[in-house]
């Protein structure tokens, strides 16, 4: 017999407050320990509270309230469970919660997994410009048929020097700078392709750093242009359609 079966009966007369004694001790004491049996007690008492609003007419004898305890006296301790609802009652509740819990989970890693997708993907994209970008450069700097120029300072000082690197058929320029000396407040340098014909290209703005080196590599340029020389000024920061200053470096196809 189960702990639950032990206290069935008693339940049904602790709900009727017949319980008395060591009895009624015992069962309060394990009322209190036991969420089931104080559900049952509960259940107990809501019946009866809705039997007492339905009964009707005068008050029973007190020989008939007294068959009756015995007749719940001689139930078997079985029957005062028959409400509780049995284990196996309760697993396809358990079961939709864990199933509705697991699908949350998945849903979680699901999302977690997007974003780790698209963020390689994203790195991928980046690496791919990059190495590109460098093939480009390597490109530029082994070309058989590029025209290859040292720009030096126009008067006798040969500090500073630049040197282009230009292949005319893919308009792909490589600039480099040494030793160039400090620059004016809100002044940079500006490149510049001479063509064979024709005004003066900007070739791109640069500032040197600390140690006078700068690099410019494939700024816009128009396609096929023939480069006759190339040359630097000093011009403001955002460059200039047209020189504005005298040439302070220049140099011619080698």
């Amino acid at each position: 017999m189960s702990e639950h079966d032990q206290f069935a009966e008693e339940l049904s007369l602790y709900a009727l407050e017949e319980l008395q004694g060591d009895q009624r001790r015992a069962l309060e004491q394990h009322l209190e320990k036991c969420a089931s049996c104080r559900r049952e007690l509960e259940q107990l008492r809501g019946d009866l509270s809705l039997l007492a609003l339905a009964a009707g007419g005068p008050r029973p004898p007190e020989r008939a309230r007294a068959r009756l305890m015995e007749a719940i006296a001689r139930e078997p301790r079985a029957v005062a469970l028959r409400r509780a609802k049995p284990w196996w009652a309760l697993v396809p509740s358990f079961a939709a919660a864990a199933m509705a819990v697991v699908a949350v989970i998945f849903w979680m890693q699901s999302m977690r997994l997007e974003q780790q997708v698209a963020t390689l993907q994203n790195q991928s994209a980046t690496q791919t410009a990059e190495l590109q970008r460098a093939r480009e450069v390597l490109s530029t700097l082994t070309a058989s048929d590029a025209m290859r120029v040292t720009l030096v300072v126009s008067k006798k000082t040969a500090e500073p020097q630049g040197k282009a690197i230009y292949v005319r058929d893919r308009s792909s320029l490589i600039f480099l700078a040494s030793n160039m000396p400090p620059l004016p407040a809100q002044k940079a340098y500006e490149l510049w392709l001479i063509p064979m014909k024709g005004s003066p290209i900007p070739a791109g703005v640069f500032k040197p750093d600390a140690h006078g080196s700068a690099t410019v590599i494939n700024p816009p340029l128009p396609t096929g242009v023939e480069a006759k020389a190339f040359a630097i000024t000093v011009e403001p920061e955002a460059g200039s359609a047209a020189p504005t200053s005298s040439v302070m470096m220049m140099g011619a196809g080698e």
